[in-house]
């Protein structure tokens, strides 16, 4: 089956400019949530936001009306501690009531700070948060895709501290080996980890080289570049028979000056008068 035979939905195609608007809609909307709900890693739903409004505005075939449709594209949020600014995305691609995330970070709420389980909130591909799960949990479900006969993609965001991981290794092996070729993976490169630079924690770098070294077609880019985020995420499958790595140059905290590549915004939480100066720096109304 073909993309263009899919009865998924359409790929969404938004103009690059409104893309950016919806992507300060909703790093603001995610720091006003960090502060009404006193909930943490807001540096780090920052530093993916563009990526993720790249993907859910202008790459992924899917339809909000059918989240469970067999022949969807997947999208795993591997580093689940940046679920708050993928809610905000979901809420605005139409998958739930943009209300129900006043709910979020309270006793039975559905939206917790890291994603739930598929079952429970549509939009949602896997339940994560302990990190190293989603490229093995997108590669099953690409295997999965093979065997059917269904020609999904599955693209799974990674940070680079996530990386360490010896199990994200493991599945990097086994999608190369196997020749796995709808799935990607975009990391979120922002430099940092929860209790320093990631270079200094276990020296990642060359990244791009070492997934290269896997054996996937791997390439770097501005991971706040719409254009180039959207270029690269719909060309997968990209010819060469192989997965694809997306190293994602990020800013922890990226949009807001005093919150830019500053560690200290992994766990700190914004007072009411630094949700108004960022939403200031947005261009969003308060």
């Amino acid at each position: 089956m073909s993309i263009d035979d899919r009865t998924a939905g359409e790929r969404t195609k938004v103009d690059f400019g409104d893309l950016e608007g919806i992507a300060r809609t909703i790093r603001a909307r995610t720091i006003e949530t960090s502060h009404r709900t006193n909930t943490p890693h807001l540096g780090s739903c920052l530093s993916c936001v563009d990526i993720l409004v790249a993907a859910y505005f202008n790459v992924l075939a899917i339809d909000p009306a059918k989240p469970r449709d067999p022949v969807r594209d997947r999208f795993i949020l591997s580093k689940g501690h940046g679920a708050a600014a993928l809610f905000q995305v979901l809420a605005l691609r139409g998958f739930y009531p943009e209300s129900m995330l006043e709910t979020y970070g309270q006793d039975g709420s559905l939206f917790a700070e890291h994603p739930p389980a598929p079952a429970y909130l549509p939009g949602i591909e896997a339940a994560t948060g302990s990190l190293g799960h989603g490229l093995p949990l997108g590669l099953g479900m690409a295997l999965s895709a093979r065997l059917q006969g269904l020609a999904y993609n599955v693209i799974a965001l990674l940070s680079d501290g996530e990386c360490n991981e010896g199990s994200v290794w493991e599945a990097a092996m086994m999608a190369s080996s196997q020749r796995v070729e709808r799935i990607a993976v975009v990391i979120d490169f922002n430099k940092w980890q929860a209790t320093g630079r990631s270079e200094e924690v276990l020296a990642i770098s060359p990244l791009v080289d070492k997934w290269r070294a896997f054996g996937w077609s791997a390439c770097e880019a501005n991971g706040h570049d719409m254009a180039t985020l959207v270029r690269l995420m719909r060309n997968v499958p990209d010819g060469s028979g192989k997965p694809v790595a997306i190293i994602a140059h990020t800013v922890k905290g990226k949009g807001v000056s005093f919150m830019e590549d500053d560690n200290n915004w992994h766990y700190r939480i914004p007072t009411a008068e630094q949700v108004v100066a960022a939403k200031k720096e947005l261009r969003v109304t308060p």
